[in-house]
């Protein structure tokens, strides 16, 4: 493709409104908007108003079928994404998900392999923070063995901080049947895609989770997940949107170095001249006595270097829609394959399972027993409809 990718936004809300902005005003090389297609007619009257000429749909089914979008970008709710994606690419159009790219796996497995039977159409997902060039960086010195093999990994990711008003805004926020669940499917999806993107997918899980723990919600609000990657390495993940104050700190700790970011803009990246293990070995126990009295010259055995990177809120999601278009016009790979997106769904329906039955959960889970689970909570809320398999 050598002409501009249109692209029709399917849902004028918050996230829809600035993707259209960004296609409008050509700060997107290689796109432009195509139409919007929004049911809410106060949403329609915006769009007439802020984008006149832009042809507009109150029915999305309208617009792929239109002619007037090679691609399409799902800002709808959460449940919504795979039947919106899966509508779209039987159209014979490419399509952006928003995160997350579902509520449970069985939905989103029914999405990746419907996609994977249109390999011509570009298929990708709104991980935006891959495009964060500090944890890009780092994923290069993981990847390169920089720091050996890793053994333990840490994310405390509590800058959520969301009072009472925010989860009263509309009645399906913060509801199982509405969105799915609370902070690890609306605050969390970005940093659940990194820590897996960077260090791999974990075997199983075991977590405690608070379900309107400090807030009047049905869902999580405070969540502590124990991963194990096997082999002995494991990972802590800790997330809530009822710290005021708020942390966001990640370490990677590997045989040959560790990895140390503080609120995702600096990482300490320090590298040791062998593994941890040899310099272990070579320390007998009559110098033993020198580490104590600061003698025996650690710090010549490490190297420490400190990584940051401006990287402003709103480019890196205008990166992503850029490299969806040139993905499409064939120029380069994709960023975040929409695939990619059931690793954290995956990991956040094990959380939620792990939570819910006291014990620790495969990531290769029962698919069937969440969504049972999952509809017991939407039953005992009586406002959605359950949810089929």
């Amino acid at each position: 493709m050598s002409q501009q990718v249109r692209v029709g936004i399917i849902g004028y809300g918050a996230q829809g409104s600035t993707y259209a902005r960004m296609l409008a005003e050509g700060s997107i090389a290689g796109a432009t908007l195509g139409a919007v297609a929004d049911h809410d007619h106060a949403r329609r009257s915006l769009v007439a108003e802020e984008h006149p000429g832009t042809p507009l749909f109150e029915e999305y089914l309208d617009l792929l079928g239109s002619g007037a979008v090679d691609a399409v970008v799902t800002t709808v709710p959460h449940y919504l994404h795979p039947e919106v994606a899966i509508a779209a690419l039987e159209a014979g159009l490419h399509v952006l998900v928003e995160k997350p790219a579902g509520v449970y796996t069985a939905q989103v497995r029914e999405l990746n392999e419907f996609a994977a039977t249109k390999p011509d159409l570009t298929f990708a997902i709104m991980f935006n923070q891959r495009t964060n060039p500090l944890y890009r960086k780092i994923k290069e010195i993981v990847d390169a063995g920089e720091i050996g093999a890793i053994r333990r990994s840490n994310w405390i990711i509590t800058t959520w901080w969301r009072p009472q008003g925010y989860y009263e805004q509309s009645a399906w926020r913060a509801t199982w049947g509405g969105e799915g669940g609370g902070v690890l499917v609306n605050q969390a999806p970005h940093q659940l895609d990194l820590w897996q993107w960077i260090c791999g997918v974990p075997k199983s899980v075991v977590a405690k989770a608070g379900f309107g723990f400090r807030r009047d919600i049905a869902v999580e609000d405070e969540v502590t997940a124990l991963v194990d990657y096997g082999d002995g390495a494991t990972g802590v993940f800790i997330t809530a949107t009822h710290d005021l104050v708020g942390t966001d700190r990640f370490e990677i700790l590997g045989d040959k170095g560790k990895i140390v970011v503080e609120g995702s803009a600096t990482a300490t990246v320090t590298r040791l001249v062998k593994d941890e293990r040899e310099i272990s070995d070579g320390v007998p126990a009559e110098d033993v006595r020198k580490m104590f009295r600061g003698e025996l010259g650690l710090a010549e055995m490490q190297e420490t270097e400190t990584l940051s990177f401006d990287s402003a809120w709103g480019s890196q999601h205008g990166e992503v829609l850029r490299n969806f278009a040139a993905n499409i016009r064939g120029e380069e790979p994709l960023l975040a394959p929409g695939s990619d997106g059931m690793n954290g769904v995956r990991l956040a329906n094990a959380i939620h399972l792990s939570a819910w039955l006291g014990r620790e959960v495969p990531l290769d889970f029962d698919e069937s027993q969440y969504l049972e689970e999952l509809n017991a909570r939407i039953r005992a809320e009586g406002k959605f409809p359950e949810r089929a398999g």
